[in-house]
């Protein structure tokens, strides 16, 4: 059973990556949003592109920390299949995110 994230900008995005929406996922970010995949600085809007949209990602909230701020979920896409990974979002006091910290679970 997947868990709805309690935070709205988290819940937002998750709800963004699995209707396919990119415009409103670019929507729910800070200018200069960064991104981090398995420890490693990546450009977010080319990793969104290659990671999820043009490779139709999905993600399956499977339980939830820090408010809503932390995930893990079981995401997959056309490319890796799917796998366990956690995911952690840092939102500033305007509601949008400004940092994603993800990687494997």
């Amino acid at each position: 059973m997947s868990v709805t994230p309690t935070d709205p900008a988290v819940r937002a995005l998750v709800d963004a990556v699995n209707a396919g929406d990119r415009t409103a996922f670019l929507d729910l970010l800070t200018p200069g949003a960064t991104l981090s995949d398995d420890g490693t600085e990546r450009d977010l809007q080319q990793w969104i592109d290659r990671e999820i949209f043009h490779a139709n990602g999905r993600m399956d909230v499977l339980s939830e920390t820090d408010g809503g701020r932390s995930l893990t979920a079981d995401f997959r896409n056309d490319t890796w299949g799917a796998m366990r990974t956690s995911w952690r979002f840092t939102v500033d006091d305007g509601g949008k995110i400004r940092r994603i910290t993800t990687g494997q679970a």
